[in-house]
């Protein structure tokens, strides 16, 4: 019987396989390829390191291969989070979307102006007002899942739909703001591609690999369209079948959409972002003065990430729960609330992105917007994790 129940008995996890599963680790990854790419940025290396970024696979460079297309996964698997949380999720209903999309639209507006109101006599950085209105989801919830229970599951659940939203919203600026000339030819082939996955869906087609082989065509004809190629993943993501069958409400688990979302987790997290961290965190402090790391562009983006998060969401969260909208994430505090906003001013990954589509053909813009995302991001999560740690648990009111 000993024997029997010792081998019925459940065995522990691998230490490999509970990193893997936890909340925390794709952030600290992420924090590591920035960290390296810093060091090797700053090193003897560095020479190896810009010439193998800058070297030439087939038609695109190495860094372009990493920025538009295995960047285009990450934005499949943002896709597919923002469909499967708008129909099934945190996102399904008015009363689930006020309180995370109202803070969302705060944190995206606030940083935009405070980045404007540093570079508004300045034309040439001027463009790059989206940088500071991005949140990075997995650094954000990296930092709040090492404080544990000090923090309200009901506050990852904010974070994750605000963070979600802010997505939404940088990919619609990308779209709309940070597009090259436009190919008619290639962005009309592009939409009868999505008429083609559209009507997949509706006839009820589940295999994945017809929408994946249509998507990659899809990726070609973006690319060549002059629309930054990234978008084609979030439109792929949203015509994969979340259902089985039309009107079914007790399989979403086996559809096509959450196969391939459980599928991506991972790789995304633990190999597509962190190689893009690294390919795109390096910046090389040699040569750079005291004086460019207090210039109108730095200081917009890590004030816009710093500030603008904290007075955006915090100060639209507070308006939305003081309208009656929503209410307060049950069980936290107002001080816990504040600490989150602080952490939506981690904007590294879609910062990252959209600073390098700004200013594409200027290095020294480039290498200052890094800077300012770096410092903002850093400030902004160590005093967001600081204000979470030290704050009381039990929900008190708000003053006044």
């Amino acid at each position: 019987m000993a024997s029997l129940n010792k081998l019925q008995r459940p065995r522990p996890a691998s230490l490999l396989r509970a990193f893997l599963d936890s909340e925390a680790s794709g952030g600290l990854v992420l924090m590591g390829a920035a960290v390296l790419a810093l060091i090797v940025a700053n090193s003897a290396l560095a020479p190896t390191y810009f010439g193998a970024l800058a070297a030439y696979l087939g038609p695109l460079s190495t860094l372009h291969w990493i920025n538009d297309a295995l960047m285009a996964v990450f934005f499949l698997l943002v896709g597919l989070e923002i469909k499967r949380e708008v129909l099934d999720g945190q996102l399904s209903t008015w009363s689930r979307r006020a309180l995370p999309g109202l803070a969302a639209l705060g944190g995206m507006a606030v940083p935009a102006l405070i980045y404007l109101a540093f570079n508004a006599s300045h034309p040439d950085t001027i463009r790059g007002w989206a940088i500071p209105a991005a949140t990075d989801i997995a650094f954000a919830l990296g930092v709040l899942s090492l404080l544990g229970p000090r923090v309200p599951t009901s506050l990852k659940v904010f974070l994750t739909a605000l963070a979600i939203i802010d997505d939404l919203g940088a990919v619609i600026i990308i779209a709309l703001f940070y597009t090259a000339q436009i190919s008619v030819l290639d962005l009309g082939l592009a939409a009868a591609v999505v008429v083609a996955l559209v009507v997949m869906n509706r006839l009820g087609v589940l295999k994945l690999w017809a929408y994946l082989a249509l998507g990659a065509v899809l990726w070609v004809l973006v690319l060549r369209s002059g629309v930054h190629a990234t978008i084609a993943g979030v439109v792929l993501a949203f015509t994969i079948p979340l259902r089985m069958r039309p009107g079914a409400v007790d399989d979403i688990s086996a559809s096509p959409l959450h196969r391939l979302e459980h599928a991506l987790h991972k790789p995304v997290a633990f190999l597509i972002i962190p190689v893009f961290g690294f390919a795109n965190a390096g910046v090389s402090f040699a040569g750079m003065t005291v004086a460019a790391l207090f210039d109108h562009l730095t200081l917009g983006v890590a004030c816009g990430l710093v500030f603008g998060k904290l007075i955006g969401v915090f100060g639209f969260a507070w308006i939305t729960i003081r309208a009656g909208w929503a209410e307060l994430p049950m069980g936290a505090s107002w001080t816990q609330l504040l600490g989150v906003s602080l952490l939506c001013g981690i904007g590294f990954t879609m910062s990252l992105f959209i600073g390098l589509l700004a200013f594409a053909d200027n290095p020294l813009l480039q290498a200052e917007v890094k800077v300012g995302i770096l410092a903002g991001s850093i400030v902004a999560g160590l005093v967001g994790a600081t204000v979470l740690a030290l704050a009381p648990r039990r929900a008190r009111p708000m003053p006044g």
